[in-house]
């Protein structure tokens, strides 16, 4: 057994299958059965359980699993370090958000990474809370934006969100030009919700339940951008963060201060409690302990030129490189500036600031 076989048994438990695996390993799907099966044989137990259009771990397989993860981290680490040791000239960073953090929060500290080791690629990848707590245990991210609370035995976090929902009605909804509202007084409306993986969409559940209601629900969605279209189309209300509220016009949505119960909206980034972290996720902490701290609702502004495009994606910038994020993918990437240095400033550098003045290297 070795390091070769350890990467396609993780592949195919990742891929669920042996073909897909074959696919993404550049292997043909006997090859990779046959790795397979030699480590069930050098084992002396069977690791998968094959199924029709999937694959199963069995006990043995979930062991070797766990062992596989740690040696492949381990691995790499050690060829990151060997590369570049603290200098960081090349590396990957992978990190998961929320759409709702990604748009308001995020932005700048991947502009301050990016000019400080723009050798090293970004890649960002939108989730809800759930699956990027699934993803960092999985060791396909490094850091990640989750709401909380989560898994404290599991995550080291770093809060740096404090905020609360507001309701998000219609001009011509009763309860529009309330200064606030009881949860219960909505429970009359339909809701368009965030999708099931989506922390908020336990939260707000839970809510409604303890205030005596089973909120009706219209829509489903994973962009808040979407919700607020729908509440302007008088097809429901819609709970969203005072930080997202503060951008939306008020010729088309009205925004309300939701009480008894207030909804809180903390975020916090996370990454694993357990295993080497590589110099760029220990870069990328590093700054995030400097530069984010727990604060109250911000004052964000929709992004002008080199910011958000309207409803048409969000461009993102800094040191040299830059990125765009379409609506509906998922993923982007800020990848490494050829022949960049890490300890270069660009020319006529400023530093950026979010409008309530955070200050951003």
């Amino acid at each position: 057994m070795d390091v070769h076989a350890l990467k396609v048994f993780a592949e195919v438990v990742r891929s669920q299958g042996f073909t897909r695996a074959g696919r993404v390993l550049r292997l043909t799907q006997p090859a990779v059965s046959k790795v397979v099966q030699g480590m069930e044989e050098e084992l002396g137990t069977p690791l998968l359980l094959r199924e029709r259009r999937r694959v199963r771990l069995t006990d043995a397989g979930r062991v070797v699993l766990a062992r596989a993860w740690g040696i492949l981290d381990e691995l790499r680490v050690m060829e990151e370090e060997v590369q570049d040791l603290s200098a960081l000239r090349r590396g990957r960073l992978r990190i998961g958000t929320p759409p709702i953090v990604g748009v308001a929060f995020l932005p700048p500290l991947l502009a301050a990474y990016h000019a400080a080791y723009p050798g090293v690629a970004l890649e960002l990848r939108e989730e809800g809370s759930h699956p990027i707590e699934e993803l960092l245990r999985s060791h396909d991210l490094d850091v990640g934006a989750v709401v909380l609370p989560t898994d404290e035995t599991a995550f080291e976090t770093l809060p740096f969100v404090r905020d609360e929902l507001r309701a998000v009605l219609h001009p011509s909804h009763p309860l529009a030009r309330r200064r606030s509202v009881a949860l219960r007084e909505l429970a009359g409306t339909p809701f368009v919700f965030y999708r099931p993986e989506f922390a908020l969409h336990g939260h707000v559940l839970e809510a409604c339940r303890r205030s005596g209601f089973q909120p009706t629900i219209v829509s489903e969605s994973s962009h808040w951008d979407f919700i607020v279209a729908m509440v302007a189309s008088n097809i429901g209300l819609g709970l969203l963060p005072v930080t997202i509220c503060r951008l939306l016009d008020r010729r088309q949505v009205r925004t309300v201060r939701l009480t008894d119960p207030v909804i809180p909206w903390n975020v916090a980034l996370a990454w694993r409690r357990d295993g080497q972290r590589s110099p760029a996720t220990r870069a990328w902490i590093e700054l995030a302990r400097r530069r984010l701290r727990p604060r109250g609702r911000p004052s964000v502004r929709p992004a002008g030129r080199g910011g958000a495009r309207g409803a048409g994606g969000r461009r993102l910038r800094g040191g040299g490189g830059q990125g765009w994020m379409a609506p509906g993918h998922t993923e982007v990437r800020l990848e490494p500036v050829p022949g960049a240095r890490a300890d270069a400033p660009r020319a006529g550098a400023t530093p950026a600031r979010l409008a309530d003045g955070w200050p951003v290297p």
